[in-house]
């Protein structure tokens, strides 16, 4: 996958996130204006959303999906500033039955996916959004393992 096409899943992934009526409204940008970010055709190849854009989405998304995006690219580690953080975690024990669950969802996901032999494009969206919740868990167990080290 191409830096350009992996930047646009992100993109997508965020303004879904988001939901597109919502993402018009935060940004003043129409639904046809925000596809086109995230569009993969020759025509909008070269359209990224601006940066402030993806700053105000992000600001109302649950996960940052563009910025985790460019995070990965450059081999960056993100780890969430705990007064911002939204997350109901009680400690690591919790932590672990909540990443055990997901992880149990995602290979559902993939089990389910898998059978007839061919991952659709649907499926692996499914199988990204399980993989991003367990990495929004594994962030959560990395500062409740922190908190508790000092």
């Amino acid at each position: 996958m191409s830096i350009e096409s992996y930047l646009k899943k992100h993109t997508e992934a965020l303004v879904k996130d988001v939901g597109i009526e919502a993402a018009c409204k935060l940004t003043g940008k129409s639904k046809a204006t925000l596809g086109r970010y995230y569009s993969d055709t020759d025509e909008h190849g070269d359209r990224f959303m601006p940066v402030d854009v993806v700053a105000q989405l992000e600001a109302a998304s649950r996960f940052p999906h563009v910025t985790s995006a460019l995070a990965d690219l450059r081999g960056i580690t993100l780890s969430y500033d705990t007064e911002r953080s939204n997350a109901t975690s009680k400690g690591v024990n919790q932590d672990v039955v909540s990443l055990a669950q997901r992880f149990g969802m995602l290979m559902a996901e993939y089990n389910s996916a898998i059978s007839d032999g061919v991952i659709s494009v649907n499926e692996a969206k499914r199988m990204l959004r399980e993989t991003l919740e367990i990495q929004q868990v594994l962030l959560q167990m990395k500062l409740n393992l922190e908190e508790e080290a000092n």
